[in-house]
């Protein structure tokens, strides 16, 4: 293990290494004979980029899984980024450094922080030459291939990396036991459904995921758990759990603990709002002009 005041970094496979953020966020290091790639950028808080060099000598390309704050912050030290085109609306929005410093903080809530980061500790916001990743490009690394799988849900533009040859996947906030898809930039629920069962087509080729957030690897049936969970939605038969996160109301498919287990056990959750369940059709209102 490798640590300093605002990272902590663990080998979890020979060529992989995770690296947790100050608020429990994760990003991981993948090394292949060629470059590495890091997946996502944590907050920015503290110098990312500076501390990777330290793990590899290789060159390192980052990628975002999604443009949300905790996983952009290290493409404004690179000043480079391959993010799915939907989402770098996202990558800026969530640049601000009082917000990324914010989330940094919350990690307080939780553990004792390590240092006490200001302002001067975020890498300031800044132009990021941005590359488009689509379903089903790969990174070849040299001898280590990652796969992109597209998972709309969390973000519109939200993807998982599957390494066939290890069989995980690195999966952000695609799923997990606090996906949210209540939050602006959110697909619906019945469109996320049609994303988890992409994502299923998968599963044959992978046994566990590393996620964004929490312990992993989780194993893969959490996709099926979560599938089930968007017809439970669906049909209206959910425990529709009024509650609130990051101080919006919502409500969990199933009702948790402040620790976010399920009461009954089970591991996948979606907090999800009433309004973004069912598909928004286009308006396809023809407006005439008269003159």
């Amino acid at each position: 293990m490798v640590q300093s005041k605002f990272f902590t970094a663990e080998k979890i496979f020979d060529n992989v290494t995770a690296i947790t953020g100050m608020a429990g966020e994760k990003c991981f290091l993948v090394e292949g004979s060629q470059c590495a790639l890091l997946i996502d950028g944590l907050t920015g808080v503290g110098n990312l980029k500076a501390f990777v060099r330290e793990l590899t000598e290789l060159p390192v390309r980052m990628v975002a899984t999604h443009g949300h704050l905790d996983h952009i912050g290290a493409s404004f030290a690179y000043g480079q980024c391959w993010i799915h085109p939907a989402d770098i609306g996202l990558l800026y929005e969530h640049g601000d450094p009082e917000g990324r410093l914010g989330f940094s903080k919350s990690g307080a809530a939780f553990q004792a922080l390590r240092t006490e980061p200001g302002l001067e500790d975020v890498t300031p916001l800044c132009p990021v030459r941005t590359y488009p990743v689509q379903d089903g490009d790969v990174f070849d690394l040299g001898g280590v291939e990652l796969e992109v799988i597209a998972v709309p849900g969390h973000t519109f533009g939200t993807i998982v990396l599957l390494d066939r040859a290890r069989r995980v996947v690195y999966s952000g906030d695609a799923c997990n036991g606090n996906t949210l898809l209540f939050m602006p930039g959110s697909t619906s629920i019945e469109e996320y459904r049609e994303s988890l069962l992409h994502f299923k087509s998968f599963q044959p080729y992978f046994d566990g995921m590393y996620g964004g957030h929490g312990p992993g690897p989780v194993p893969k049936t959490l996709v099926d758990e979560a599938i089930e969970l968007c017809d439970q939605i669906m049909a209206g038969t959910d425990d529709q759990a009024e509650e609130a996160f990051l101080g919006r109301p919502c409500l969990y498919a199933k009702r948790k603990g402040p620790d976010f287990r399920r009461e009954d056990g089970g591991i996948a959750n979606i907090a999800y709002s009433k309004e973004m369940i069912w598909r928004k059709e286009p308006d396809r209102k023809v407006e005439l002009q008269l003159g």
